[in-house]
């Protein structure tokens, strides 16, 4: 009898330890979700404009292109990029969707639609070959490649750039300002943890409410248009923190811009020195987590217009994005 309890005593522990064991292995490792990693040759590029040629990249990536250019454009007027588009349309499926205000003519053909239901189509993002898609705050004109502040990124990955194809193909067959959720939200690309969100429907500016509710250490920010009060809220209650926000000029004067309302809060707010436009859409948070893309934080934004956003997390590439604030703090 007392062998059978020293062997159930034995058998308890071997368990326990066991258990012990796998907590001390994978305790640590979080839960990730549906996050799927993906490894590519060269993963993610950053470019500011106007002093990267924008438009000579976004060119390039088109004539580089074998199969197909798919584009979603907010405006578009730089000549060369009309070009690569019109030439490549020869041998290749191209495909571009503008908003109709911006329909000065200066593109034709059956692979042009407009978008004319009343809310606008704000992307700014290219996808070629299903595989690499530019985005960002960048509008291929002259205006934003020349003389505006902006950025592009260019992602190589197959997985994100299926989430822009479904994201293309509802707004080519006229779904405008509303859409399915997004598939694949969250990937590791070469390990960089990246996030992605089209607007309105996966409700962007609580995302962006919610990186900043979590800061630890300092929030900054370089915004073309920023009335959203949920972030702006979320911005006075991090007050305490290190928290700079560079406003457009034109823009802060608007009835409903949040920057004298942040700045009688005392937030360390102030208006670019750009004589034509500060275009960024940018948020960084803990100098390792930035957002970006066609994202203005403002009310139409979240809940009218099509737009698309990204959130990555890479203290490199949060560095690049704080060395482009620090050359634009006035």
């Amino acid at each position: 009898m007392i062998k059978l309890i020293f062997k159930f005593f034995c058998k308890i522990f071997v368990l326990l330890l066991l258990v012990l064991v796998t907590i001390l292995i994978f305790g640590c490792v979080p839960i990730t979700g549906n996050i799927i990693s993906e490894k590519s040759d060269r993963a993610v590029e950053i470019y500011f404009c106007p002093k990267d040629d924008c438009g000579k990249i976004l060119e390039k990536s088109i004539r580089d292109s074998v199969a197909s250019v798919h584009c979603a454009l907010y405006d578009l007027d730089l000549m060369n990029v009309i070009d690569a588009l019109s030439k490549k349309s020869k041998s290749a499926d191209v495909k571009v969707i503008m908003d109709n205000e911006n329909d000065d003519g200066q593109v034709k053909g059956t692979a042009i639609k407009f978008d004319d239901n009343g809310q606008l189509m704000h992307n700014k993002f290219c996808i070629m070959d299903g595989s690499v898609i530019i985005t960002g705050s960048f509008n291929p004109t002259e205006n934003d490649n020349s003389y505006n502040n902006n950025n592009i990124i260019i992602l190589n990955s197959k997985i994100l750039a299926g989430n822009y194809e479904d994201e293309f193909e509802e707004l080519w067959n006229g779904k405008f300002g509303k859409g399915n959720r997004i598939k694949n939200q969250k990937i590791y690309l070469n390990g960089v943890k990246i996030e992605n969100f089209f607007c309105p429907e996966d409700g962007c500016a609580s995302v962006i409410a919610g990186l900043i509710k979590n800061s630890k250490r300092s929030v900054y920010f370089m915004t073309f248009a920023f009335t959203n009060e949920e972030i702006a809220d979320s911005i006075i209650k991090k007050g305490s923190l290190d928290v700079r926000g560079i406003f457009d000029s034109g823009q802060s004067s608007n009835r409903y811009s949040q920057f004298k309302r942040l700045q009688e809060f005392g937030i360390n707010v102030k208006k670019d020195k750009n004589r034509h436009k500060l275009h960024h859409k940018v948020f960084i948070i803990d100098n390792r987590t930035v957002v970006t893309g066609s994202f203005n934080p403002t009310l139409s934004a979240d809940t009218k217009n099509d737009e698309n956003m990204l959130v990555i997390t890479d203290e490199k590439i949060a560095g690049l994005f704080l060395n482009e604030f620090e050359s634009l703090w006035p």
